[in-house]
């Protein structure tokens, strides 16, 4: 994927937008969580991206991201705090265009060790591992990272604490 964000309005999303939540997981050391994916397909076509999925159900966001955090990361032992940001997005990825609202919770855990025990089919063949990074490893990165201002939004967050409010991201669309 290309990482050329636009910006867009509401009526750039064709369809029904997939209500997703994401979680911003930070460690004692103020590391961030990051999962490396790519497109299942193609490992050279890789980006880095915050644990979370798409709502399933009834279930609420919160529940939500507490599942695929469990699913993702094997890590279950977290208090979400407030929604950080949000953002719409469409992008491409195995064979079809995708369509999300996504909310971005913070939690923070003491484990760091990383077990990817409930990855379903598609996310076996598309996820190639984890890592912790530090504000200035991101900042410094030059791999594709979702969202694409997430070295700026994380430093703002370590400098300034959550926000009252969620911050209303600009709509990416690849």
């Amino acid at each position: 994927m290309s990482a050329e964000a636009v910006g867009a309005g509401q009526d750039s999303f064709e369809g029904g937008l997939r209500k997703v939540a994401r979680v911003v997981l930070l460690d004692p050391q103020d590391r961030i969580l990051l999962l490396h994916g790519h497109e299942p397909d193609d490992p050279a076509d890789d980006w880095w991206f915050t644990p979370g999925g798409g709502v399933e159900g009834d279930e609420t966001r919160e529940q939500a991201a507490l599942r695929e955090l469990a699913e993702e990361t094997g890590i279950t032992e977290v208090e979400l705090g407030p929604v950080l940001w949000r953002r719409k997005c469409s992008f491409p990825f195995a064979g079809r265009r995708w369509n999300q609202d996504e909310w971005y919770y913070l939690a923070r855990t003491d484990r760091t060790e990383i077990a990817a025990a409930g990855l379903t089919e598609l996310e076996r063949r598309s996820v190639a591992g984890a890592r912790w990074w530090t504000c200035p490893e991101l900042t410094r990165a030059h791999e594709t990272v979702y969202p694409t201002r997430l070295a700026g939004l994380l430093r703002t967050l370590l400098d300034e604490g959550p926000p009252a409010r969620p911050v209303i991201l600009d709509p990416e669309i690849v």
